[in-house]
């Protein structure tokens, strides 16, 4: 899926964050403390190697839907963009912390002039938010947040599982 609202291209594609050729910065659906995990963050830790922990350090802990940016060290893009998502069910209001991650991880990508940026599902994974309910949250952000969008041109949605790529793609398809 791809579309282009406002002079912005919105993309959802199949694959692994931590392989994104020609994208300014990913995001990296992150633990409290940064460090490496399983999911999103394992994979974005493991390619980046031990300089990004390092980085990491002194700026955890992050609350729920905070962003911080660090170098990209060893992988394919200059930065990545840390958000921790809400545990659904536990950190209230889930669908206003899961926005603002993506909301925060924009306002950095503008921060630092960034052209493109690759998000993954944020919070679907280990921290059990519904894939169809944190889409719908994404549409909402991004309806709101593309109009205030000046370096960023491309967002791209990274999804490794066809089921929660196809309810993405679906979603966002009403842009």
């Amino acid at each position: 899926m791809k579309k282009i609202v406002s002079g912005i291209t919105i993309q959802c594609v199949r694959g692994n964050i931590a392989n994104q050729k020609g994208i300014d910065a990913v995001v990296n659906a992150a633990n409290a403390w940064l460090r490496p995990g399983g999911g999103v963050a394992g994979a974005i830790h493991s390619a980046a190697g031990p300089g990004l922990v390092e980085e990491c350090l002194p700026l955890a802990p992050i609350k729920p839907g905070q962003a911080v940016i660090t170098g990209g060290h060893n992988l394919p893009n200059r930065y990545v963009i840390h958000c921790l998502g809400p545990v659904y069910g536990k950190d209230e209001p889930s669908d206003e912390l899961l926005a603002n991650c993506y909301r925060n991880a924009l306002k950095l990508a503008e921060e630092y002039k960034l052209n493109s940026i690759a998000f993954s599902a944020i919070s679907t994974g280990a921290f059990g938010y519904p894939a169809e309910e944190a889409a719908q949250v994404v549409l909402k952000t991004l309806k709101e947040m593309i109009p205030q969008l000046k370096s960023v041109k491309n967002i791209i949605f990274v999804l490794r599982n066809d089921h929660k790529a196809k309810i993405f793609e679906d979603t966002l398809a009403n842009i």
